[in-house]
């Protein structure tokens, strides 16, 4: 099959994307796990097949309560997978090979072990205290808000430390950017910067609709099932927790540092965004 011209442009349309599950893939030191060395191995086949794209999914470092999507080192990777020295290399064998490298980023949360949770948590006068989603219990002790977490749950953790209530979509392990906060958007973008600094062509963003929250924090609506559904998190209309004009003027701030590499969102949605509500100012 004739290989498409993948030198520059909009490579990604119509292209084949190929996506390694690294831990399963291809295991190169016999520790049961697969790695960045074990993929490198098999990048001829891979060539061969007539893919034009890998996406990778995490390789960085993580305690792993949630494959990887929990991490707590935004410019490492984690010894189980290799090094950045071996990255350098995947991303230079698979471009000699004609072959695009897209890595999955996580920017909605991080793991409760990431260094900036740490000192966030630690109290509320720190400098990174606002990096993360932080509110006061109500009257009664209770969460600030109705909002439940895709995983099952309320989407608040209790700290005793600060005695306030961190957000969290989806584990508890898991808690919420603050990405209302300039300094942790510079933040995400800057690592955005390293990673395209080392070769990759591509980010697929981790549920990109849930980068911002209503500031208000308001209650959702009941969605009126006909049917009780398995997972009381779809009786709620997401209408503050998700999905929010705010989010848009941040994204056009990360297609601006994408340049000509590919951003891929994921977006798990039962409305659209409102972009005509969206501010149209620098995020």
């Amino acid at each position: 099959m004739a290989r498409q011209d993948m030198s520059g442009g909009e490579w990604w349309r119509g292209a084949c994307i190929y996506e390694v599950y690294l831990r399963s893939f291809q295991d190169s030191n016999r520790d049961g796990e697969g790695d960045l060395p074990g993929l490198i191995s098999r990048l001829d086949y891979l060539a061969g097949l007539g893919v034009e794209g890998l996406w990778i999914t995490p390789f960085f470092p993580s305690p792993m309560h949630d494959s990887g999507y929990d991490v707590s080192d935004y410019r490492g990777i984690d010894p189980r997978f290799g090094t950045l020295d071996d990255l350098r290399l995947l991303t230079g064998r698979a471009h000699d090979l004609g072959l695009k490298i897209v890595i999955d980023r996580v920017y909605s949360h991080s793991s409760h072990q990431h260094p900036w949770f740490i000192e966030s948590a630690a109290g509320r006068e720190g400098a990174k205290a606002d990096w993360y989603v932080w509110a006061d219990p109500r009257p009664d002790g209770s969460p600030p808000n109705n909002w439940l977490a895709r995983f099952g749950g309320v989407a608040w953790e209790w700290s005793s430390t600060r005695r306030q209530y961190y957000r969290h979509n989806f584990l508890i392990e898991q808690p919420d950017l603050n990405l209302h906060n300039r300094q942790v958007k510079d933040k995400v973008l800057d690592i955005m910067r390293f990673w395209f600094g080392l070769g990759v062509d591509g980010l697929r963003l981790d549920v990109a609709n849930f980068f911002m929250h209503d500031p208000a924090l308001r209650d959702n609506p009941p969605a009126h099932p006909h049917v009780p559904p398995a997972n009381p998190h779809y009786m709620q209309q997401r209408l503050y927790d998700r999905s929010r004009p705010e989010t848009l003027p941040f994204l056009e701030r990360m297609r601006q540092v994408a340049d000509d590499r590919m951003l891929l969102a994921e977006i798990g949605c039962d409305r659209q965004v409102e972009r005509m509500a969206a501010p149209r100012r620098s995020g």
